[in-house]
């Protein structure tokens, strides 16, 4: 968890905001099983809500019995099943690819995805940041910059490069895979859509796509939860970032839609919903 948090929108009750994002943390992983969960006055200073607002989102996460109360003061994670390996093998290989803005909630889905079938999980920032920040450097600009024509002309196509190859090779050894990254102007380019299911079919493949749909109200909250270092300009001028995008953005092919909003469906429950409609249109 991030050491500060911006107050909260208010779509959504305070506290069921702060019970959706625990939830997510829990079921992808980022909270495990038996983890002691900071005392409740610590969690409302890291959320800047009041104490009653912890206590009633943990009411809730208990009521679905996701954390355990030890004590007045320690509750932890109830998750029994994250250390249940989940083994979904495939006669022909599935590529998930998923696609959404910053702080959509895509890695999270991601996660969620790779526990409950076993496939490899392949983050594009996860894979290739370390290497995009030392080359940044080199170009001289800020291993933070994402924004830049450097950026987007030079290292980004590398990004993606690098991402597709790792897929691939998964391919080569008969895995499905589940590939996360923004894809937003490779999901608006049918050409590159057409490339690279030519290319997973080769592999004896099918490729799937699913993009994560977020408000902008919740997807602020999330940047602004992670801190990350490279949402910096983005923070710095929301309006401009906004103004910038299509929330409403669809990819353009035949998809899937998860709505990661404060107020929608929990991701848990949208994720299981999801690889059923994978399952069955393999079936078909």
């Amino acid at each position: 968890m991030s050491a500060s948090r911006d107050r909260l929108n208010r779509s959504e009750s305070l506290h069921q905001q702060v019970a959706r994002n625990l939830r997510n943390d829990i079921e992808s992983g980022a909270l495990r099983h038996g983890q002691a969960l900071p005392s409740s006055r610590e969690l409302a200073e890291e959320w800047g809500v009041s104490v009653f607002t912890i206590t009633e989102a943990m009411k809730i996460l208990a009521e679905e019995g996701l954390v355990i109360s030890q004590s007045r003061s320690k509750r932890v994670v109830n998750a029994p099943d994250q250390t249940l390996r989940n083994d979904l093998r495939m006669q022909n290989p599935r590529v998930v690819i998923v696609g959404g803005y910053a702080g959509s909630g895509k890695t999270e889905l991601g996660r969620i995805l790779a526990r409950e079938t076993g496939w490899p999980m392949l983050d594009k920032d996860t894979l290739t940041r370390p290497v995009v920040e030392a080359a940044l450097e080199i170009l001289g600009v800020s291993p933070h910059d994402r924004e830049s024509d450097v950026y987007v002309t030079k290292v980004r196509p590398r990004e993606y490069e690098s991402l597709i190859a790792a897929i691939d090779e998964n391919l080569m050894c008969g895995n499905s895979v589940i590939a996360t990254a923004p894809f937003i102007r490779e999901l608006n380019d049918p050409a590159w859509i057409a490339r690279v299911k030519a290319s997973f079919a080769a592999r004896n493949a099918s490729t799937v796509f699913v993009w994560v749909y977020c408000d902008a109200d919740t997807m602020h909250m999330y940047i602004r939860r992670r801190g990350a270092a490279r949402d910096a300009a983005k923070l710095a001028d929301w309006p401009g970032y906004l103004a910038g995008i299509d929330v409403d953005f669809r990819p353009a092919a035949p998809h899937h839609v998860i709505d990661n909003s404060a107020s929608s469906e929990p991701l848990q429950s949208q994720a299981r919903d999801l690889l059923k409609a994978i399952l069955d249109e393999d079936e078909e």
